[in-house]
């Protein structure tokens, strides 16, 4: 899944989305801070998808999808459902079409969603930039949008800044790209990106004041680097392991402070903490939890009581983990439990 696929939803319970074979899952608490329901449900119905969905959220709590399903031999288009509370079922797949009107997929999406709750799903186009397609102001979708740019590698990184406004960053040989609406509702726009060895793959994007959204990504020497539009990159610390950290905001003892988390070369959950926004701080990584299978992820968010939980998934064995912060100081975890 590209995005936060472990969310809080409006009424405060915990919701996992999960790629399963040819469709997405989803569980949720049965209350908040509860257990959970002990069949996953399936999103959007019967419709067969494809691999790399996406997932994004909303202020107003509501989680919406994105993903590929196949349309005819050698073909596929866009589908997007939304799910409103946990405890309701997600609407049926919408099919949203092709960046180019028809052909094979394109690469993975990424959805956001804007201040007033309209969705908004990019994806790379057959030129190499991005194309957009979202909700409009009265209701229903407008039509695809070319937003340019030129060889766009890896997962999209989407993003809503506190002021409401969408974020979009790609990965392209020796550097990053960056688009941002300048008012409600208006298509985003091309703006100053930066020059850096990125991996692909590896962005991700977290909205850490009313001004600012930090990009986290890997530079070439395996660097965790931090970068906000208008500076230059900073090195946090060497990653813990493959593939683009989860991040958080929380408070912790008193302190803004983001927290990464990052599967670790050693297969555990890593986790570091830092103020937000003072990467000059330092942060360092703290490993959890038992030995996770290769192809294991983890996601980080806030739960009922705004405190750090996190959650890890094999696709493999579709395992699911989770732990929360701890009543202590710093960032204790409890046991890590099945769910």
């Amino acid at each position: 899944m590209n995005g936060d696929w472990l969310i809080r939803g409006r009424d405060g319970r915990l919701t996992v989305y999960l790629p399963s074979g040819d469709a997405v899952l989803c569980r949720a608490e049965l209350g908040p801070g509860g257990p959970w329901e002990g069949d996953p449900r399936t999103v959007g119905g019967a419709q067969k998808l494809h691999p790399e969905a996406a997932v994004g959220q909303g202020a107003d709590g509501y989680a919406h999808l994105a993903a590929w399903r196949p349309t005819a031999p050698g073909e596929s288009g866009l589908v997007h459902s939304t799910h409103f509370r946990p405890h309701l079922a997600p609407l049926d797949w919408t099919p949203i079409g092709h960046p180019d009107k028809k052909g094979d997929r394109t690469g993975p999406p990424a959805v956001t969603v804007d201040g007033a709750g309209r969705g908004y799903v990019f994806v790379r186009n057959g030129n190499g930039g991005v194309s957009l397609r979202n909700q409009k102001v009265k209701g229903g979708w407008g039509g695809w949008l070319d937003l340019e740019g030129h060889d766009v590698e890896g997962e999209l990184a989407a993003v809503t800044g506190e002021s409401g406004l969408v974020e979009l960053y790609a990965s392209v040989p020796g550097g990053i790209l960056r688009w941002r609406q300048e008012s409600d509702g208006r298509k985003p726009v091309r703006t100053e990106g930066v020059e850096a060895p990125v991996r692909p793959g590896t962005l991700c994007a977290l909205a850490t004041s009313a001004e600012h959204t930090t990009v986290f990504f890997t530079d070439g020497s395996g660097d965790l680097c931090a970068w906000r539009p208008g500076e230059k990159p900073v090195t946090l610390l060497a990653v813990a392991g493959p593939g683009p950290v989860s991040a958080v905001r929380c408070v912790i003892e008193g302190y803004d402070c983001t927290v990464l988390a990052q599967r670790s070369a050693s297969g555990r959950v890593a986790f570091a903490a830092y103020p937000t926004e003072q990467e000059s701080a330092g942060a360092w990584w703290t490993e959890s939890g038992p030995r996770l299978p290769a192809d294991a992820v983890v996601s980080v968010a806030l739960d009922e009581h705004e405190e750090v939980v996190a959650a890890s998934l094999s696709p493999s064995t579709g395992t699911v983990l989770l732990t929360r912060r701890k009543d202590e100081p710093g960032l204790a975890l409890e046991a890590w439990r099945e769910i």
